[in-house]
């Protein structure tokens, strides 16, 4: 396990431990581009490392294909509608935050105003 200040980062053989899988199926899920682990290295044959999220990820992968009965491609249309899913939810939340600021400037410059125009009478 590394912890590059982000989280922590596991090995393949930890990581397959963690998600209760074989190496062989972390393999074949970021070849599928299910999960996508970071590389210790710039050579695409550097060691593989597996954060947290990925880890959740594969239980995710797992428990929709045991619990529910879903196939690989099932899966993979599941998660990347998740993941858009999530997204707007991420770009909603931004979109509300800046409407909450311009309301709140746009508040005090009326009172500013109002503020002028009452001592002005």
């Amino acid at each position: 396990m590394l912890d590059n200040g982000d989280g922590a980062w596991y090995i393949i053989s930890i990581a397959a431990q963690r998600a209760d899988v074989h190496e062989q199926t972390l393999r074949h899920y970021e070849r599928l581009g299910l999960i996508s682990p970071a590389r210790k290295g710039a050579s695409p044959h550097s060691p593989r490392l597996y954060s947290d999220y990925d880890i959740e990820r594969v239980i995710q992968i797992r428990g929709l294909m045991r619990d529910l009965g879903v196939n690989l491609a099932g899966v993979e249309a599941i998660l990347h509608m998740k993941d858009r899913m999530e997204r707007m939810q991420d770009e909603l939340e931004q979109e509300m935050v800046r409407m909450r600021e311009q309301h709140a400037s746009e508040t005090r410059r009326l009172k500013d105003i109002i503020e002028r125009l009452q001592r002005g009478s």
